[in-house]
This record gives C-alpha cells, structure tokens and sequence, in this order.
C-alpha cells in the first residue's frame, strides 16, 4: 500500500489578472501549504474510492477528482480518502486529493500527465506541495524558496462556497500582478510582502458568504498579525508570532461552531 498526504494549500496572496476567450481566468499567486491535509491510500486492483474521515458523508465516492486523475494517469488502483479538510473551502482539499493520487500512481509506474490542470487548477501546484508562485490558470508554477516557519490558524465556518459562482460574482478581471517576490528572511518580512498584496477573491466571496466577513473580524480579534481568505473561500487563515496565541485563538473560534485548527506553514515537501 502507497501513502500519500493531501496538504492543504493556501492562496497566501491571489491576483486575478485576466481571462481567456474559452473563460478560464488568469491568476497570479503565491501559493504554500499547511502542514495539515487529506490522506490518500492507494493499493493495486480495479479503480475503486472509498472515503471515510470526518467530512466523508459531504463527497461522493462516484463522482470525485480522485478517480478523474486516476483515469487521467491512465492507471487503476484501490483508492482511500481520509477526509479531514472541509469541502469546497478554498484551501484545495480536491485538488491536493487529486495530485497525491497522481503521485502515488507515479509510484505504482504510471507516467504523470502532462496536463494536470485539466482537473483543476490548483492540481500542477498541488503535486509539488511546496511554496510556489502560481500563473497562468495554474498550469505555470515556479517553485520558491522555502517560506519561514510561522504558526497558522486555519478557520472555516461551514459554509461551502462554489469557485464558479465566486468568479462570477467578480466585478474586476482585469487586475495588476503580483509584485516580485523576495526571499523572506523572517515572519515579519513574508507578512510586509503580504501587506502589499490582495486575494482578489474575496469581495465577491463575501457578497455570498458575508460569514467569511465575521470569520476575518474574529480573527483580528483573537490576536492574529495577518489575516486573509484563501482561494475562492470561504475557509480564512490567520499568521501568528506564537503557536500560544494560536492555540487560544482556535479555543475561541471553535465557540463559534466553526472549524478551526493550528498548523505551520510546511517549507518540505508532502511525504509520502
């Protein structure tokens, strides 16, 4: 049996810069990931998905980008999904479900297709699982150097929010990149980098989940130096100066019924 963890990633920063005739957007952003996610398993035998973890009864074990981007790879395998990261929140549970079947099959000896962004577009980033700088429609990821460690709250108040009807609820496509991306030598420098920087998601986001609104407002309260969206949401992050204040921040977001947890920012690559 192969294993293959399914990181989280977060939009540190998201810039909508265009779209295509065929309706794709352009995006420009810095993506990492947390050092929490999804697990995948996989076995040799006929294609099959069984999903269990705590958000199991929210997917369908027939329709599911796992199976995509097994007959994708053109390979076939036993597949199990431990789902523990929220779906349709922004933090490419899918996504990172689907590039580790594609690199557990890679394992098995099939070949990695050259076109993973046809799942998805946060699926060529997502293989890697390491911080990167993601362009295109996703299909240009530029690996970075590893980001600093820095405690992350990850809050999600579920309340499942669809990509689709977020881009299209986006009054403005047409949006300045992102500016150069530095080697960031402590905490204080990635979170001055963000400061300069948008999720370009995120308004139209909250004119469909106006939660999200009070998710970032509790955040900033409960003592986080630097709060954003990530993705298309509705799931928010928090950066912290201490895995402490982090701590306490999760205990008083929990209070509100939603889900929260305490990771790092992962600089290694997801282990099998």
């Amino acid at each position: 049996m192969i294993f293959e963890a399914a990181r989280a990633k977060l939009n540190l920063a998201l810039h909508v810069t265009g779209r295509r005739e065929d309706g794709y957007h352009l995006l420009d952003s810095l993506v990492a990931f947390a050092d929490i996610g999804d697990r995948v398993a996989l076995m040799p035998g006929p294609l099959s998905l069984k999903i269990d973890g705590p958000f199991a009864d929210d997917l369908s074990a027939g329709n599911n980008l796992c199976l995509d981007a097994a007959r994708l790879a053109g390979g076939a395998a036993q597949i199990t999904l431990t789902k523990i990261l929220p779906v349709a929140s922004g933090i490419g549970g899918g996504s990172a479900d689907a590039a580790a079947v594609l690199r557990g099959l890679a394992r098995m000896g099939h070949p990695m297709p050259a076109d993973p962004w046809r799942l998805g577009a946060d699926v060529p980033a997502c293989i890697a699982s390491v911080p990167a700088r993601m362009a295109g429609i996703g299909e240009k990821v530029t690996p970075l150097p590893a980001l600093p460690p820095v405690p992350l709250v990850l809050v999600n108040p579920g309340f499942p929010v669809a990509t689709p009807q977020v881009f299209s609820a986006l009054t403005c496509r047409e949006n300045s990149p992102l500016p150069p991306i530095p080697a960031f030598a402590d905490r204080a420098a990635l979170i001055g980098w963000l400061r300069g920087t948008r999720n370009d998601l995120e308004t139209p986001a909250r004119t469909i989940a106006p939660v999200i609104g009070t998710v970032l407002r509790t955040l900033d309260a409960t003592g986080a130096a630097f709060t954003r969206m990530s993705g298309s949401g509705a799931t928010c992050f928090g950066l912290f100066d201490s895995v402490a204040r982090a701590r306490a921040s999760v205990e008083t977001l929990k209070q509100h019924g939603w889900w929260a947890v305490v990771s790092e920012l992962a600089p290694r690559p997801a282990p099998g």
